[in-house]
């Protein structure tokens, strides 16, 4: 399945990876990557693929991105692409 996964917040070292190293512990494979930075915030899309035996359920993942992003002051979130793009077509 395909996921967008986005992070929002103050700008620091190390965010693209230790979101990639979430992703790739979990067999979540990044197939493109989108991010600016603006006046110290760090914007970023990522478009990944989730194979169907990972190791972990989106649901689980979306927790661990969930905890690691308070962790780090960020907010991180995982959803399935075709829930995203029913959100986001206006």
């Amino acid at each position: 399945m395909k996921l967008v996964v986005t992070i929002v917040g103050k700008d620091r070292v190390g965010i693209i990876a230790t979101v990639s190293n979430i992703l790739a512990d979990n067999d979540v494979n990044i197939l493109n990557i989108n991010q600016n930075i603006m006046e110290g915030f760090f914007n970023m899309v990522m478009i990944a693929e989730m194979p169907e035996n990972a190791k972990m359920s989106l649901g689980e993942l979306q927790k661990v991105l969930k905890a690691k992003g308070e962790e780090l002051g960020l907010d991180i979130k995982a959803q399935h692409m075709d829930i995203f793009n029913v959100t986001h077509n206006v």
